[in-house]
């Protein structure tokens, strides 16, 4: 975890903070699992529609990859648009 997110709570006792840090570090370990989960969950439900294989089809393959990666791409942009728009609003206060 960033140590830069406990910042403000610097006149917490020790024993608060830990607890605190437990909590975001749980806290972001589920938002992980989740958008996890709806990656493989949307690519699957998209891209697979054939069960007569065990393994892919070369077409399921290429689509599963392209899922995945327009997934991520688009996670990481809202997350920078998130940061941008955060550190805005830190320099209005």
């Amino acid at each position: 975890m960033d140590k830069n997110m406990l910042a403000g709570l610097e006149g917490l006792p020790e024993e608060d903070k830990n607890r605190m840090s437990a909590m975001i570090d749980h806290l972001q370990l589920r938002d992980s699992l989740r958008m996890y989960n709806s990656l493989v969950e949307r690519c699957f439900t998209d891209c697979v529609d054939n069960f007569t294989r065990k393994t892919l089809q070369k077409q399921e393959e290429t689509c599963v990859t392209r899922c995945a990666e327009k997934f991520l791409k688009h996670s990481m942009r809202v997350g920078m648009r998130f940061a941008e728009l955060n550190s805005q609003a830190a320099m209005q206060d």
